[in-house]
């Protein structure tokens, strides 16, 4: 097949929906098909070179959301460069101006374009200081993914709650974890003993974006009451964002390690005892599974990736919002002695089988099945992408 992937974020931007797209693509390549990444331009990464599968467009930042952006309204150029070259099924991960434009262009031509439902904007909206426009913006994204054929989302309770809202056709496609990269045998004691830890000591990590509407506050409440058990504990704080210099100052003893990626976060996923994750506004949350593949035992609200995959032999889920719950789950496992083999191991299984290569197959499939539906003729034309 060919594919057009439509996203405004992408690495080596860091967020879960930028990662999920990147693994589709990997595998959908593998597996031989053509797909074309339209994208923003990325300031100081796409200067001098850009894939040649790559179409690049204008983007803006994102207000009070540093190191992210909207791609600007293209729909036009969308059309031309789709007449051309007609790809059989497009995917749109985002729902900005960009990912608009891409499903105009898709209508206008006929070609069969499914969407991603990747964050809650509408959560996210009231964390930023504008509350107010939350059911405005949950209205929007309604009335954007009814645009596409097929609504993708990662979790049944997800796919549930969006057909109960009117969403249209939503379609279950499981998240995948790369096993190869994150598993136990990346635990390094060097790291450890750079963390200020002697064996047997506790170390807790944190993985994401450093920012108000991940909860911090109940981080930091948590780690504190875990101290009372294991005095030398540490936190780990791996990501940046908005909130980073006020926690740092706030608690000079929690180790910042800033961003990391690939080989480096398995590293430091793998060399950690315990994670806990206090987020209430995830759509799925990807670090979860890393945490289990890497053999980590985890504490999170019972919802998203820890509803489906998050089992008592490897950690705790919690009702949503109840902190206090939170908090007892997190003494609970840690008085439990979280660096047992056996925690190690169940965790290890909880996600063993969410391979990525069989997620890549059941979306193409997927796509397929659109592209089937349609009554459009598809010319057999190359694929290729362009850098202006």
């Amino acid at each position: 097949m060919r594919i057009a992937m439509v996203t405004e974020t992408f690495p080596p931007e860091i967020n879960g929906v930028a990662l999920t797209v990147a693994g589709l693509v990997d595998g959908l390549r593998e597996a031989g098909h053509a797909v074309q990444v339209v994208r923003p331009r990325q300031v100081d990464v796409d200067e001098d070179s850009a894939n040649s599968d790559h179409v690049l467009v204008r983007g803006a930042r994102l207000p009070r959301y540093p190191g992210l952006q909207f791609g600007l309204p293209t729909a036009r150029r969308l059309r031309n460069l789709w007449k051309q070259e007609r790809p059989d099924a497009i995917y749109v991960a985002t729902e900005g101006p960009l990912g608009y434009s891409a499903l105009r262009a898709a209508k206008a031509l006929g070609i069969p374009a499914s969407t991603g439902f990747h964050t809650r904007f509408d959560d996210f909206a009231r964390h930023y200081g504008f509350g107010f426009l939350t059911p405005v913006v949950f209205a929007y994204l309604r009335r954007f993914h009814r645009h596409g054929a097929a609504t993708l989302v990662p979790t049944v309770e997800l796919r549930d709650f969006l057909l109960q809202n009117n969403f249209g056709n939503v379609v279950l496609l499981r998240r995948a974890v790369d096993n190869r990269l994150f598993n136990p045998a990346r635990r390094d004691d060097a790291l450890r003993a750079q963390w200020g830890l002697k064996p047997g000591q506790l170390a807790i990590i944190y993985v994401g974006r450093i920012a108000p509407e991940k909860n911090l506050a109940l981080a930091v409440r948590t780690f504190r009451e875990v101290q009372k058990i294991h005095r030398d504990a540490r936190y780990i704080w791996v990501g940046d964002g908005p909130a980073r210099a006020t926690l740092a100052a706030e608690n000079p003893d929690f180790i910042f390690a800033g961003i990391q990626r690939g080989e480096e976060l398995a590293r430091y996923f793998a060399s950690a005892d315990l994670f806990a994750f206090p987020s209430l506004t995830e759509t799925f949350g990807n670090v979860t599974l890393e945490a289990l593949a890497s053999g980590l035992p985890a504490v999170a609200f019972d919802y998203g990736a820890a509803r489906e995959h998050l089992n008592p032999e490897c950690g705790r889920r919690v009702p949503f919002a109840d902190e206090d719950a939170f908090v007892r789950a997190t003494l609970d496992l840690v008085r439990s002695d979280v660096m047992r083999p056996q925690v190690k191991q169940a965790a290890v299984a909880a996600v063993a089988e969410l391979d990525p290569h069989s997620v890549s197959a059941s979306f193409a499939k997927l796509l397929a099945g659109l592209a089937r539906k349609s009554d459009v003729a598809h010319p057999r034309v190359k694929l290729h992408g362009s850098a202006t």
